[in-house]
Formats: C-alpha cells, sequence, structure tokens
C-alpha cells in the first residue's frame, strides 16, 4: 500500500445549506480516492476559533502541523465544520450560538457528508466546546456516530478554575451576543494554564489564522459552559469513547471527567491523560503524541466479545 506524504493531501470546500438560506461551511482533506478511506472524520472546533485554523494550521519547519493532514495520510477522510457564526459560514443571524446551536450545525454537516459519501456512520473528535457540541450531537444522533473523541471536555464544570475564573464576566457575556477576539486574547490560550507548552512560532501562527478570518465570535458556548452544564448526558453515550485530557487543562478537571467517564454505558472506552498538554492540544509541543492517541482510537478493531 502507498505510503502518503502530506505533499498527496488534496483539499476541497463543501457549502451545506442550514434551514432556509444558513451557509455551513465544510473543508475536507484525503490522500487516494476517499470513498475507499479506512473511515470518515469530522473535527469539531472550541469557542473562540474557526475550524480551519485550529485543524489545519500550517507552520513552517513543523511536520503535520495540520491534524487534517496527518490523518488523511494515515487513510481517513478527513472534514472541518465552521459552525453558524465562526469563520467562513454565515455569521449575520442575531444569536449567541449556544451548544445546542453548534450541534444542530453538526447534525447538517453530517448529512451532507453522508449523502455525498454514501455511508452510514463518521467518527468524530471535538475539542472544548467542540467537544460538547460533539457529545451532544452524538447524543442525539447515536445512529450516526462510529467512534466519538472528547478532548478538554467539560461535564458539570466543578474544579474547574478557568470557568471559574470566566463566571466573573458571565453577565458581560450575557449581555453581548459576541465578543471581539484579537492576537493577544488567543496568546492568552497558552499562558492561563502552563506556559512552555507550545513553541512561540505556532502560538503566533495559530493566532493569526484564528484572526485573519474573525474579529469576534459568539458568545453561546461561554455562557453555556458558565451557567447551564451539565449539557450531556454520559449515559447516552452508547458509542466508543474516547475522553482526553491534558495534564495541564485547566478547564477539564480531571475528577469531574472521571465521573463522566465512569457513566458511559459502552464498556469500549478510555480514558487518556496527556502529558506536557494544555488546553490546545493540537498546537501543543506534543501534538504528534496527541494525534497517535487519537489515531490508535479510531483505528482500533471492534471487540469480537463483550460478554
Amino acid at each position: 500500500m502507498k505510503k502518503f506524504t502530506e505533499d498527496d493531501v488534496v483539499g476541497e470546500e463543501h457549502w451545506a445549506k442550514k434551514g432556509d438560506n444558513t451557509k455551513i461551511f465544510l473543508w475536507n482533506k484525503y490522500t487516494g480516492d476517499p470513498i475507499n478511506s479506512i473511515g470518515t472524520l469530522v473535527f469539531v472546533h472550541g469557542s473562540s476559533m474557526a475550524s480551519q485554523p485550529t485543524f489545519d494550521l500550517h507552520i513552517e519547519g513543523r511536520p503535520f502541523s495540520s491534524a487534517m493532514n496527518y490523518f488523511a495520510t494515515q487513510g481517513f477522510d478527513t472534514w472541518c465544520v465552521d459552525m453558524e457564526g465562526y469563520g467562513r459560514s454565515d455569521k449575520d443571524r442575531d444569536s449567541y450560538f449556544f451548544i445546542s446551536d453548534g450541534a444542530d450545525d453538526l447534525e447538517v454537516a453530517c448529512q451532507y457528508i453522508k449523502n455525498i459519501r454514501s455511508i452510514e456512520k463518521v467518527h468524530m473528535y471535538g475539542i472544548s466546546s467542540g467537544a460538547l457540541r460533539a457529545s451532544l450531537f452524538a447524543q442525539r444522533n447515536p445512529a450516526m456516530i462510529n467512534r466519538l473523541a472528547m478532548d478538554a471536555m467539560v461535564w458539570t464544570g466543578e474544579g474547574s478554575p478557568t470557568l471559574e475564573n470566566r463566571r466573573k464576566k458571565l453577565e458581560e457575556f450575557k449581555a453581548n451576543k459576541r465578543r471581539p477576539i484579537n492576537l493577544d486574547f488567543i496568546r492568552s490560550i497558552f499562558s492561563r494554564d502552563h506556559t512552555g507548552c507550545a513553541e512561540e512560532s505556532v502560538i503566533e501562527g495559530f493566532a493569526k489564522a484564528i484572526c485573519e478570518l474573525d474579529t469576534s465570535i459568539p458568545n453561546g458556548t461561554y455562557i453555556d459552559m458558565c451557567e447551564n452544564l451539565p449539557i450531556v448526558d454520559p449515559e447516552q453515550l452508547t458509542m466508543p469513547c474516547l475522553v482526553m485530557r491534558g495534564q495541564w487543562d485547566g478547564i477539564a478537571a480531571m475528577g469531574d471527567l472521571l465521573k463522566f467517564f465512569e457513566r458511559i454505558p459502552n464498556p469500549d472506552k478510555q480514558f487518556i491523560v496527556m502529558p506536557g498538554v494544555s488546553h490546545a492540544s493540537f498546537q501543543q509541543k506534543n501534538y504528534m503524541m496527541v494525534y497517535h492517541i487519537l489515531n490508535s482510537f479510531l483505528s482500533q478493531a471492534s471487540p469480537n466479545y463483550l460478554g
């Protein structure tokens, strides 16, 4: 079998329609014939950035800064989606765009992918509030999910210093449907938990890519994570699940996640702590370790016997 490189990866843009007029942007990367991929993988972004900077980042001298490139070379048909209000999807509707809205966007996106690829299920990876969007979508649509990976997940929010600090601005978030972002704000993601987990060149490249697409982002996910948790019921996640938690993550409190993990009913489940990683795992110094963890879970054979 041919061994693919980043030079072999093909990228294509797609547009799905939500309701009558709203356009949802999808970005697809693959190698070879995507119809014959080993699986379809949908990446779901977090609260403060669109999908392409998160999952298709390019940093000179840093191979596979694009997670999509890496997983495409492993044989996956990879997709990312801009939630409504972010990136290249429509932003003109006056809305907070809550986590539930993001789960609706994922249903639109996955139905589109299912139709053009003639498939029944997708793998899904979400990070931070993207993990909440992905898991809520999976809870609502279990028949559409093969394997679900949740990175930097939060369940009740108990024990999260980042959310404790964020709640101090809750009334400000509720008073405005969007909040401005800039380079300094993106840099703060890498300094709030534990400095040194990411290279400066990656932080700067990531921040620049985000701010080229958005100067403001919706407040809905922040409001949800400050006052509406829990949003997901782990007992309804019946598919194989992976919970990924960075060692230094200030949102994903260990005790909260372990209680969440314990309640997932499928015995085909894993809880992984990623050493040396804070919140934005694909932009960390240990990003290739993170890819390996996710790839191993997605590539794992299903058990023949469960008892």
